[in-house]
């Protein structure tokens, strides 16, 4: 900094008014106390100080003024230059550091020389800066060891300017790639929100509520049938005590061996084992289960039924969605290490994120089964309560028109009948009304 101080220190004594930019909040505080040392009166305008910073931009163009601001501090207002400061040359602009963005470098320039005034700029750079030493070219560095060149001595050469906007370059390319990959990585999630968001619009607007339990309900059947009795083993094999404790605890059907060829599906029906297949299985567990279901919605009431269905669906594919975003933030927080083990990190992303959705997605399933096929819904609970909502929307509605602007007209009460536009006049005129009266 001591260059940047020595060419203060110089324009102060002129009355020119100086704009110090700095990268950070520190560096600011860094120069300030330099500043202080050598007792130059100055102003600190970074993100900490919202209120004054009104104050401290309009006083930024009067004689005399130093104010040290970083880069993103005190954007789109206009520095109104002081009295005689014009011709000083107006508010002269000093660049501590080059930002990682040619564009921020170009808005600090920007704000001298507004609207035809006088003004001018300057950075002034270290090869220990962050962008060249981490961006530049390290054949800078080597030449001026080669050269014997001093620290603190200048430097202006049009090798250093080149470097300095190639490191720039490789910094925006770097963060362009960087928002191209979390662009990525949002499609993934993009993709799965739009099916759970369109699965949702269809509970809160569709008709159907039955139709999709039915669907759902033939989509768990037919998984949990393929994990406990697969069709490559024989019905002698089958595990009928695990199919009968799923089958109970997601649809409340019962599958019981009658005895060593037989099975008894809801205690009645018996279904024999010897030509017995899978698809016979799901074929009668899911009548058997749709029958029990349309037996509860006739004993309730169709439109009665349907109000808990939407509730039951909506709330757990609400519980379950949550916990998945969840999953896959903590997911995408180590998925980066994978690239040590030479895997490619957005494609294992890609590849567990569609293994916890699938998982996440058939639990759902499970769960609206397990919830609606074995619920026991009162009929007076979901009429005392839509009569409860009822009433709140009343109010809702009564209140809105008590704070509407004046007052609602009663109705006209008419103590005769209203006479008709083509019937005959009361007067006794034998006119039709709309003749006479009535015109």
């Amino acid at each position: 900094f001591d260059a940047v101080i020595e060419e203060i220190r110089e324009l102060n004594t002129t009355g020119r008014p100086v704009l110090v930019g700095t990268i950070s909040i520190e560096k600011s505080e860094q120069l300030s106390k330099y500043l202080k040392k050598f007792g130059i009166k100055h102003n600190v305008l970074n993100a900490k100080h919202h209120e004054q910073e009104a104050e401290i931009i309009a006083q930024a163009g009067q004689n005399g003024a130093v104010t040290i601001a970083t880069n993103m501090a005190g954007r789109g207002t206009d520095i109104v230059l002081g009295e005689g400061v014009p011709a000083l040359g107006g508010l002269h602009i000093l660049g501590t550091e080059r930002h990682e963005s040619r564009r921020i470098d170009n808005q600090l320039r920007g704000r001298s020389g507004r609207q035809g005034d006088q003004g001018s700029s300057r950075f002034y750079l270290s090869l220990e800066d962050d962008l060249l030493r981490i961006f530049g070219s390290d054949k800078i560095s080597g030449l001026m060891a080669k050269l014997g060149m001093e620290n603190g001595q200048p430097i202006e050469h049009a090798m250093v300017s080149k470097a300095v906007e190639n490191a720039q370059r490789k910094v925006e390319g770097h963060n362009f790639d960087i928002r191209k990959h979390l662009l990525e990585y949002d499609d993934v999630m993009n993709r799965q929100r739009e099916i759970i968001y369109t699965l949702r619009r269809d509970i809160l607007t569709g008709d159907n509520q039955k139709d999709l339990l039915y669907d759902i309900a033939d989509e768990v059947l037919e998984k949990t049938l393929a994990d406990i009795i697969p069709p490559d083993i024989y019905p002698e094999e089958w595990d009928i005590e695990r199919l009968n404790e799923s089958l109970e605890r997601l649809l409340d059907v019962s599958l019981k061996k009658a005895d060593d060829q037989h099975l008894l599906l809801e205690g009645k029906q018996k279904i024999d084992l010897e030509d017995c297949k899978v698809e016979q299985i799901h074929e009668e567990v899911f009548s058997a289960a749709t029958d029990k279901y349309d037996l509860k919605e006739k004993e309730i009431g169709p439109e009665l039924l349907r109000y808990p269905e939407r509730m039951i669906m909506l709330q757990v594919l609400d519980n379950l969605w949550r916990e998945h975003l969840l999953a896959m933030d903590h997911m995408k927080e180590g998925i980066g290490l994978r690239g040590y083990a030479q895997k490619n990190p957005l494609n294992e992303y890609k590849k567990e994120g569609f293994d916890l959705f699938s998982h996440m997605n058939f639990r759902m399933k499970e769960e609206i089964c397990e919830f609606l096929f074995k619920a026991q819904i009162n009929k007076e609970a979901i009429q005392s309560l839509e009569t409860r909502q009822d009433k709140e929307e009343r109010k809702v509605i009564e209140h809105r028109g008590e704070g509407s602007e004046g007052q609602k007209q009663a109705p006209v009460k008419r103590d005769e009948n209203k006479v008709g536009r083509n019937e005959p006049c009361p007067c006794g005129s034998g006119k039709k009304y709309k003749k006479c009266h009535g015109k």
